[in-house]
C-alpha cells in the first residue's frame, strides 16, 4: 500500500498539468532582518490564489471514472471552496458546495463564476459542513474535505517536491497551520527527502488549535478567537489524519499576534509588490519573532494565499 511519501510523488506528477509551478523568491528585506537567505514561496500566484487547489485537483483526479461521473460535494466559504470549484470546472466534474448562509456576499460571488451548484443552508460553516456530508452520504458523492483526507495532503505536499528542487540547500521551512493538511503533507515529503531540514509551524494566537493539540496528545476542542488568518481559524476534526503527521514532523510551534500578522502582509507588499492574506502572514511574522536564530541559514517561507477581503488589505496598508 503505498504511503504518503509516495503518495506525494504520485500527485506531483498527476496535477502538473493543472497546477502552477509557483515561483521560489529571494527576499532581501527579510534576509536583512534575519541575516539568513531568506526565500517567498508565492502560493498566492496559485490559480485561484492559494495552496488549496493542490489538494483539490488531486483528490478529483484520484477519484474513479465511476465516481467523477457520479459528481463531487464540499462545504467552504474560501480557499477550499475555490479549489474544488476551479477543479472540478476545469476536469468537467459536477461540483455541489454547501454555503451558511451568512457567507461573504464577495466570496460568494467568487464562486459564482464557476459552473458549480452552490447551496446554502442556516447555521454556520460547521452546520454547512455536516449537511454537505450527509448529502454526500446519501447521493453517492465524493466528499473532498479541506484537509482530513490523504489524497489532500498529497497534493499540498507537492509543494515540498518543488521546494526542494528550487533550493536544495534548505535548512528551515516556515508554513502556517489550520487543520494541518498542507504542514502534514510537506512535511511527510521534507523530512523524508531530508531528515535534518527543520519545520517550524506558525499559528495565529488566537487560533492555535494544532499546537495546543500536540502538546496535550490528542485532539483538543477550544474556543478561537476572531483572527487576520481566517485560512487557519477553527478546529480539527476528530481523528483526524492530519494530527499524526503534525506530531511526528514538526519541530517547532510558533504563536503570533494580531499585530505581527498585519506588519507582516504589509511588509511583503511594500517591498515585493504581493498581496498576501492573513494565514500567509502568520508564517512572515513568525520568521521575525527571533530574527537573529537564523543568520547563516537558507530559509523558505510559504506563502500560502493572497485572497484576502480588500477592505481588510487596505486597513492594513493604511496603518
Amino acid at each position: 500500500m503505498p504511503t504518503l511519501f509516495d503518495e506525494i510523488q504520485i500527485a506531483a506528477e498527476r496535477i502538473r498539468p493543472h497546477v502552477v509551478e509557483t515561483p521560489l523568491i529571494p527576499s532581501p528585506a527579510l534576509s536583512l532582518r534575519t541575516t539568513a537567505s531568506v526565500y517567498l514561496k508565492l502560493e498566492n500566484r496559485q490559480h485561484t490564489g492559494s495552496f488549496k487547489l493542490r489538494g483539490a485537483t488531486n483528490k478529483i483526479l484520484s477519484l474513479s471514472d465511476e465516481e467523477r461521473a457520479r459528481g463531487v460535494v464540499t462545504a467552504s466559504t474560501g480557499n477550499h471552496g475555490l479549489a474544488v470549484a476551479h477543479a472540478s470546472a476545469q476536469l468537467g466534474v459536477d461540483a455541489t458546495i454547501y454555503l451558511p448562509e451568512s457567507a461573504s456576499p464577495q466570496k460568494v460571488e467568487k464562486l459564482r463564476r464557476f459552473p458549480v451548484d452552490l447551496r446554502f443552508v442556516s447555521g454556520d460553516a460547521v452546520n454547512a459542513e455536516i449537511t454537505a456530508r450527509q448529502v454526500g452520504e446519501h447521493e453517492g458523492w465524493p466528499y473532498i474535505s479541506p484537509y482530513n483526507d490523504a489524497q489532500v495532503m498529497a497534493g499540498q505536499g507537492t509543494i515540498g517536491v518543488e521546494l526542494l528542487r528550487q533550493r536544495p540547500t534548505l535548512d528551515a521551512v516556515f508554513i502556517s497551520v489550520g487543520g494541518g493538511g498542507l504542514i502534514g503533507g510537506m512535511a511527510s515529503y521534507l523530512k523524508a527527502m531530508k531528515p535534518e531540514i527543520q519545520i517550524i509551524g506558525c499559528l495565529p494566537i488566537n487560533s492555535p488549535v494544532m499546537a495546543e493539540s500536540v502538546r496535550q496528545g490528542q485532539i483538543v476542542e477550544m474556543e478561537t478567537l476572531p483572527t487576520l488568518s481566517d485560512g487557519t481559524a477553527g478546529g480539527i476534526e476528530e481523528g483526524a489524519i492530519t494530527f499524526a503527521a503534525c506530531q511526528q514532523f514538526v519541530d517547532e510551534w510558533m504563536l503570533v499576534g494580531e499585530r505581527e500578522i498585519a506588519d507582516a502582509v504589509r511588509l511583503v507588499y511594500q517591498t515585493h509588490g504581493e498581496v498576501i492574506e492573513g494565514s500567509a502572514g502568520v508564517a512572515i511574522a513568525a520568521l521575525l519573532i527571533r530574527p537573529q536564530r537564523w543568520q547563516g541559514q537558507t530559509v523558505a517561507v510559504v506563502v500560502c494565499g493572497g485572497n484576502i477581503d480588500p477592505a481588510i488589505f487596505d486597513k492594513i496598508i493604511a496603518e
